[in-house]
């Protein structure tokens, strides 16, 4: 059964973009002639308005013990920051209705309500990146997954930082309505990439410290700006004027990654939007990116995100 409505919880201290990116992804099925839109409503403890952790008053429709969740709606919790101390009115409703929606959504740390609920027992779940090891710790009956941008366990779909939750609705929305009208809303929103769930939460960039060291630094761009270059580590090294063994090393130490990890990122980065513009062939893809073969392309995706080239293409590329 298709879920038109979509229920938002909302309460002090919550990110707004958690809100407002995922609202806009549903809201913009309503501008397809013929597609039956969703229904979106807001509720707060006692329908009060709520102010966001920036400081913007969010005005509910509703009070959120008038609300039932049941087939056919989409409950989403946003996340917000927490100290561990949780309003006990929103895990309490939570955990007696929000197991009745057909869909359960999170986007940030709004897993962590979930959790706290008793929602995501015995469910693989992600969260923002800086507290999954707090959600891992404590509560031991989640299988926290740390990498992904969202994560679906049956019906419940949990996502990463909050613009992962727009990758999330727009995963939902394809689901509902198709892949076509989930691209086109990506486009209005200028989205660049439409991720699939296994995509890490960071780039290669963001997901690897930037190395302290100028050379170091120098390095890092330039595996980033020629990825079809020998980026072996003799080469790195040599552009670094620094021995393989000390280059390795150094550059493990001061970004967290191996130099070989770090280019494995990079190139397959980089050969996902080659393959999602759709301007080029694989086997001219795989050259671009320094895999010299479409069968070593194909390797490193399926490796990276479990799907080969061809079956990323057909999902995200555009039409």
């Amino acid at each position: 059964m298709t879920s038109h409505n979509v229920l938002v919880l909302l309460y002090d201290g919550l990110q707004s973009l958690d809100v407002s990116g995922p609202v806009e992804v549903f809201a913009g099925v309503a501008h397809f002639p013929g597609e039956v839109g969703y229904t979106i409503r807001t509720a707060s403890v006692g329908g009060v308005p709520v102010r966001t952790g920036s400081g913007l008053v969010l005005l509910p429709d509703g009070d959120l013990a008038d609300e039932r969740p049941g087939p056919g709606t989409t409950l989403l919790v946003p996340g917000g920051r927490y100290s561990g101390d949780f309003d006990a009115r929103l895990t309490d409703w939570l955990r007696t209705h929000g197991g009745g929606a057909q869909r359960l959504v999170s986007v940030c740390t709004g897993g962590l309500l979930l959790a706290e609920a008793g929602l995501l027992d015995g469910r693989r779940a992600t969260t923002h990146w800086s507290v999954c090891e707090q959600m891992a710790r404590d509560y031991p009956r989640v299988a926290v997954e740390p990498d992904p941008i969202y994560v679906r366990d049956g019906q419940v779909a949990t996502s990463a930082g909050v613009t992962a939750g727009i990758d999330l609705a727009l995963a939902l929305v394809e689901e509902d309505h198709g892949r076509d009208i989930a691209l086109q809303i990506a486009r209005q929103l200028v989205v660049f990439l439409r991720r699939p769930g296994n995509q890490a939460q960071f780039s290669a960039q963001l997901a690897a410290q930037t190395a302290q060291r100028e050379p170091l630094r120098e390095v890092q761009h330039w595996i980033t700006e020629h990825p079809s270059e020998d980026l072996s580590v003799p080469a790195l090294a040599a552009r670094a004027r620094l021995s393989p063994r000390h280059f390795a090393r150094a550059f493990q130490a001061e970004t967290g990654v191996t130099p070989g990890r770090y280019v494995e990122r990079v190139r397959v980065e980089h050969a996902r939007r080659l393959l999602e513009d759709g301007g080029k062939g694989v086997a001219q893809i795989a050259r671009a990116c320094g895999y010299g073969t479409p069968e070593a392309l194909r390797r490193a995706f399926v490796k990276t995100l479990g799907q080969p080239p061809a079956e990323y293409r057909r999902r995200f590329g555009h039409p």
